[in-house]
C-alpha cells in the first residue's frame, strides 16, 4: 500500500509539473493556419533542430521550465537573498539568480528520482523509501545553497588572510607619494585572489563615475568579512572628514595584523577539540584492537585449555 502511495505521489508530481508548464495549444482554425504557416519552413526547422547541441535541445528547456516552477515556489524576496549570496560567493562565472532557482528544482527532482529508484532496486521498505525520497528532495533543493555557502566561507577566509598584506602595500604606496586610487591600482595589479578582484572592481566603478565613498561602501556590502567592513568604514570616514589617508592606513594595518594573529590563535586552539572526534571514532579503536587483541586471545586460549 505504501509502495502504491509513493508511486501515485511521484506520478502526481510529474503530471502537476507537466501541467504547470504545458503551453496552450491552438485549436480549430488557428491550429490549421499555424500548420499552413509552418509547412513551408518544416525542412529548415528540422535542419536547425538537428544542428542544435544536446544542451540547447534538452537542458535549456528543462532549466527554463524549472525556473518558472522555482519562481512559484520561492517568494518575491528570495531573489534578493540569492543575489546577496552570489555577491558573497564572488559571483561565480555563469551563475545568476535564475540559474540558482532552476538548479534547486532540477536537483530536487533528480535526487528524489535517484533515491526512489535506489530504494526499489535494493528492496527497502516502502515507508523508508518514501522518507528517503522526501529527504533527498529536500537535500537537492538546498544543494545550490550549500555550494554557495561553502564558496562564501572559502572566499571570506582568503580575503581575511590577504587583507593585512594588501593594507601594508596600500600604506607603503601612499606614504611613497601615490594617491589612494593609484595605490589601489598597485595592489590590484601586484596581488591576486578575491581581494585583488574586489579592488579592481572598485576602480572600475570609480572610472564609471561612482564616488569613492559609494564604491567603498559597495565593496563592504559584497563581502561578509568583518575586518574588511572596518577598513571600508575607516576609509569612508577619512574621505568624509579630510583625515590624511596615510595615517589611517598605518593604524588600520596595525589593527588588522593584530586581528589576524588573534584569528590564527583562535584556530589553533580549536584543533584539539576538532581532532577529538576522529581520535575517538577511528584511531583509539584501532589501538585497542592492536594492543588488547593478543591479550584477549591469550586469555581465551588459557580458559579453553583449562
Amino acid at each position: 500500500m505504501l509502495l502504491l502511495l509513493a508511486f501515485l505521489l511521484l506520478l502526481g508530481a510529474i503530471l502537476a509539473f507537466g501541467a504547470a508548464f504545458a503551453k496552450e495549444q491552438p485549436k480549430g482554425v488557428a491550429r490549421a493556419l499555424e500548420a499552413l504557416e509552418r509547412s513551408g519552413q518544416a525542412g529548415h526547422e528540422l535542419a536547425q533542430e538537428a544542428d542544435r547541441s544536446f544542451a540547447d535541445r534538452i537542458v535549456d528547456p528543462m532549466q527554463a521550465r524549472a525556473l518558472t516552477f522555482g519562481r512559484r515556489l520561492t517568494g518575491a524576496d528570495k531573489a534578493e537573498r540569492i543575489r546577496r549570496k552570489l555577491d558573497f560567493a564572488g559571483n561565480p562565472r555563469g551563475w545568476s539568480v535564475d540559474r540558482v532557482v532552476s538548479l534547486k528544482v532540477l536537483f530536487a527532482m533528480v535526487f528524489a528520482a535517484a533515491a526512489l529508484a535506489y530504494g526499489f532496486l535494493v528492496g527497502i521498505s516502502p515507508l523508508i523509501v518514501l522518507l528517503a525520497t522526501v529527504g533527498a528532495m529536500g537535500l537537492g533543493f538546498v544543494a545550490p545553497d550549500l555550494y554557495l555557502h561553502n564558496r562564501t566561507a572559502h572566499r571570506a577566509d582568503q580575503i581575511r588572510r590577504s587583507l593585512a598584506d594588501a593594507v601594508d602595500l596600500l600604506t607603503i604606496s601612499v606614504e611613497a607619494g601615490l594617491g589612494f586610487d593609484a595605490a589601489l591600482q598597485q595592489v590590484a595589479r601586484n596581488t591576486d585572489g578575491p581581494l585583488a578582484e574586489e579592488f579592481s572592481r572598485v576602480l572600475r566603478e570609480m572610472q564609471l563615475g561612482m564616488g569613492r565613498s559609494e564604491a567603498m561602501r559597495a565593496l563592504g556590502a559584497r563581502t561578509n568579512v568583518e575586518d574588511l567592513h572596518t577598513f571600508v568604514g575607516s576609509m569612508v570616514q577619512a574621505d568624509a572628514f579630510g583625515i590624511p589617508i596615510g595615517q589611517v592606513l598605518r593604524v588600520q594595518s596595525s589593527e588588522i595584523r593584530v586581528k589576524r594573529r588573534q584569528y590564527a590563535e583562535e584556530k589553533a586552539q580549536q584543533v584539539p577539540v576538532k581532532i577529538m572526534v576522529p581520535l575517538i571514532l577511528f584511531i583509539l579503536p584501532c589501538l585497542f584492537v592492536v594492543i588488547l587483541g593478543p591479550a584477549v586471545l591469550g586469555a581465551m586460549d588459557a580458559f579453553n585449555s583449562n
